[in-house]
């Protein structure tokens, strides 16, 4: 489907970092310990207990149907070895009892909440057509996008105004260039990357810092004091409880 974008880029404004007044609490899939990952009923349950966002993974079925799936095929969630991109979304549905839910249903589930939406095996195509989804469901506001460069690349170009979390897995800073032509608002590494002296630069950059996927009170406590932005985790329940001891200290 091609891009209503304008051809044309407007600029995103660079945040400051008094726009980040808390850290955020985002649900990795959901909560995958209560409830199958990247499900309605994953999704219902972070947000239950006390996500301030939630994180999903988004790939595009053969027939060009944005749905929730980490995996290349069904084999390891629901024990058919088959590639997504190879099944319509209705032999999709067979296949899983409708369990994988659309992008619509998921965007519905999560209500006014945040979606991080990540993109694992992204196309030019397949972007476009999540991107669009997410305006048509008018969840444009409260969408944003991670994923390595490649990726971000093609929703910039999709999305000009998009909110964009690049995904580090390395220490090495990225390019100039590459800051240019993605603008992203945070950096998202990976949680044992993460320190002071990493989040002092990037703040002092106009850059907003997330951490995933952190699992356990020691690593959250550290990423806290660390100064990040934002939390990734697959155990939401246990980051809220971390975030809930800072504000007692804070507050006594």
């Amino acid at each position: 489907m091609a891009s209503t974008a304008d051809p044309t880029p407007t600029p995103t404004p660079t945040p400051t970092i008094a726009t980040a007044r808390r850290v955020t609490a985002v649900a990795h899939r959901g909560d995958p310990y209560r409830a199958r990952e990247n499900t309605l009923a994953s999704i219902r349950s972070a947000l239950e207990r006390g996500a301030d966002a939630v994180e999903i993974d988004v790939r595009v079925t053969r027939d060009g149907v944005p749905v929730l799936l980490h995996d290349a095929t069904l084999d390891r969630l629901w024990g058919h070895d088959v590639r997504l991109d190879r099944l319509t979304h209705d032999r999709l549905t067979e296949l899983t009892g409708g369990g994988v839910p659309t992008l619509r249903e998921a965007l519905r589930a999560t209500g006014g909440h945040r979606v991080m939406v990540d993109l694992p095996g992204s196309t030019d195509a397949s972007v476009r057509r999540i991107v669009d989804v997410i305006r048509e469901c008018g969840a444009d506001g409260r969408a944003y996008y991670c994923a390595g460069a490649v990726a971000m690349l093609r929703v910039r170009a999709a999305d000009p105004s998009a909110e964009i979390a690049l995904t580090r897995t390395r220490l090495a800073p990225p390019g100039a260039a590459l800051l240019e032509a993605v603008r992203p608002r945070w950096l998202n590494y990976r949680f044992g990357l993460v320190d002071r002296a990493l989040t002092d630069r990037l703040h002092r950059d106009g850059l907003l810092v997330s951490a995933w996927t952190a699992d356990t009170g020691l690593t959250m406590r550290r990423l806290v004091r660390a100064g990040v932005d934002s939390i990734t985790t697959n155990r939401i329940d246990v980051l809220r409880g971390v975030l809930a001891e800072r504000r007692s200290v804070r507050s006594s």
